[in-house]
């Protein structure tokens, strides 16, 4: 058996801590026992042991279940992953558990603490591991059990002598995603200049990868676990600067924004190395609003800002990359 989160192809590398679906651990906790994990059709999201017997009455939860019945009518997502997490929450209110979802994207995030909450007696709490954390796991139980929840996050700090060969971003995810852990598994990734990068993961994954990830691109590399209060956080640096265009297409916007030309970027997009709020674009004329964020595979992302139509029409928009 393969432990959740691992690919089959990496299984024989796994540590001793890592043994089943079925024994996977949280840091200790007085009020938690060993999670379990089920894989699900076209569900990643994991299942808790159940901590306390149901309270609830039988007419609770015929009404829990006619209210998430109601909202996943309104659903927007197309992934499923939040009406996924919306029968999480019947089973947190029929079994009276806290249950974990894995890391998950910030308009998946929102969209599901937004209809969450919409629930009677059903709380949702987003884990990042520092406050302006973009991926978080959604931590989802009844109201009286949500007052003290313990870390559902671990961090990782991944040190290397990266003055002669920076690396980036992109440069850490691939490492840890080429030791087999699966990318919902892993959260925020920190660079910290020539030092390496903090890494925020599930808990259970962090002997794995302490034992595993010796090199990031060509730089050796040693990995240890760090308390969440040790994470060192700097907000992005960002320029700003205006375009004015005839439509507010993508395809014009982010060609734009990222100074390369509209045929390239009709390209990527065909490729599906463009995303617009973390979902990959499928048409070149999808249209920007203020707010969203675009992103480009190696190039980088940035926001779309204020919008304004000139008097002839056309459309003068402040475009904020990322450094």
């Amino acid at each position: 058996m393969i432990a959740a989160g691992i690919r089959a192809p990496m299984a024989g590398l796994l540590s001793k801590s890592l043994c089943s679906f079925s024994t996977l651990h949280l840091s200790p906790c007085p009020s938690f026992k060993t999670l379990l994990f089920r894989r699900r059709a076209h569900s990643t999201i994991p299942l808790s042991s159940s901590l306390t017997a149901s309270g609830l009455s039988d007419a609770a939860h015929a009404a829990l279940k006619g209210e998430a019945d109601v909202l996943m009518k309104g659903v927007r997502d197309q992934s499923g992953d939040v009406k996924n997490i919306l029968e999480m929450a019947r089973r947190a209110s029929s079994r009276r558990d806290i249950l974990y979802t894995d890391f998950l994207t910030p308009p998946v995030l929102k969209e599901a603490v937004t209809t969450v909450e919409k629930l009677t007696d059903i709380k949702a709490v987003a884990q990042g591991g520092y406050p302006e954390a973009e991926r978080c796991r959604l931590l989802i139980g009844n109201t009286e059990d949500m007052d003290i929840v313990p870390d559902a996050v671990a961090a990782l700090n991944v040190s290397g002598n990266f003055s002669f060969a920076p690396c980036a971003h992109g440069d850490f995810l691939g490492a840890i995603l080429g030791t087999g852990i699966a990318r919902e598994k892993l959260g925020d990734i920190l660079l910290q200049g020539d030092k390496g990068a903090q890494v925020i993961v599930v808990p259970e994954l962090v002997s794995f990868l302490v034992s595993t990830l010796d090199k990031v691109g060509k730089v050796p590399v040693s990995c240890t676990e760090i308390p969440l209060l040790a994470l060192n956080y700097e907000p992005p640096r960002t320029k700003s600067f205006k375009t004015v265009e005839a439509s507010l297409r993508v395809d014009a916007l982010a060609s734009a924004g990222f100074k390369i030309s509209r045929s390239k970027l009709v390209d990527l997009i065909s490729k599906g190395d463009v995303r617009i709020n973390w979902v990959p674009v499928t048409k070149n004329g999808a249209a920007l609003k203020t707010g969203d964020i675009v992103s480009v595979s190696g190039k980088g992302r940035l926001q779309i800002g204020e919008i304004i139509t000139t008097k002839k029409g056309r459309y003068a928009v402040e475009l904020i990359q990322y450094l």
